[in-house]
């Protein structure tokens, strides 16, 4: 008994050595990565006149909350922030309904194709946005819809191949049972969809709407390509111009990019349980 209790000391002491070593792995690459983000903080409080300063020095002489003043001033960063909304919420919630419904057609229902049809649309995923850049340009122009947020708007509606794959892996971990029983009580695949798969996807969701979120909040190279009037610059385009009309005053730019990364780290900070659970009940599943 001495040796079998000697023995699981000595795992129980091996574990939380591992696990020491885990968190203070995980702890390090923690603050490599906030160091940026506290240099762009640092930075955004600086006066423009100490930004280059040798050696350089985390704080400044003193906190220049002025920079954020003028970038309200100069950068239009509200109107910016509204024209973004307005372009990123009707895609995330009508997209990512649409890729609820392609991925539970692809995950439960049978017809004929199927298998063909989802590999088809995994193919698309391959091909590189660079090249289908100037077919969309010459087509949205041909509609008239340059210069407008129809381009920005519309076609996002209509599902991305990504969230669909992730989506129907993860519809596909659900038990068939389920869909199964509420078949036997009549209920058609519409109501199976609405009442049973979508509040057992609420995390995967979740974390599709945040990581498509952040992709049409960053996005940069969609306006830059279909927008010319400034009344109509996103958020990234009102930074892109401020920062080109001020040259080298990294000062307001960093500040400008603080305002902007606000509303992303508010909404992680909501939505972290379910973003954290739907990464991990996310499988990869034939």
């Amino acid at each position: 008994m001495a040796v079998i209790a000697a023995g699981r000391r000595k795992r129980g002491a091996a574990k939380r050595l591992a696990d020491l070593a885990a968190y203070m792995l995980l702890g390090l690459g923690g603050v490599i990565m906030a160091v940026p983000f506290l240099w762009m903080l640092a930075t955004s409080l600086k006066p423009d006149g100490e930004l280059y300063s040798y050696p350089p020095e985390w704080i400044g002489s003193r906190l220049a909350w002025e920079n954020y003043r003028i970038i309200f001033e100069e950068a239009h960063l509200i109107r910016g922030f509204f024209n973004t909304m307005i372009v990123v919420v009707p895609t995330l919630i009508i997209g990512l309904f649409v890729c609820a419904m392609s991925a539970y057609a692809f995950a439960k229902l049978r017809f004929p194709g199927r298998d063909k049809l989802f590999m088809l649309l995994i193919g698309t995923m391959v091909v590189p946005g660079a090249v289908m850049m100037i077919p969309a340009f010459i087509m949205f122009k041909t509609f008239g819809w340059t210069d407008s947020w129809k381009p920005l708007i519309i076609p996002g509606m209509f599902g991305a191949p990504m969230v669909i794959f992730f989506l129907r892996q993860f519809i596909k971990t659900l038990p068939d049972e389920l869909e199964d029983a509420a078949k036997i009580d009549g209920m058609s695949p519409p109501g199976i969809f609405l009442r049973i798969i979508v509040p057992l996807t609420k995390p995967a969701l979740i974390t599709q709407g945040i990581l498509s979120f952040n992709a049409g909040y960053n996005d940069y190279l969609g306006p830059l390509i279909y927008l010319n009037s400034p009344e109509r610059y996103t958020l990234q385009l009102e930074l892109a111009s401020f920062s080109s009309y001020y040259g080298t005053e990294w000062t307001l730019v960093m500040a400008g990019a603080v305002v902007a990364l606000i509303p992303t780290l508010v909404l992680f900070a909501f939505a972290q349980r379910f973003f954290i659970e739907g990464i991990a009940l996310t499988g990869i599943k034939a």
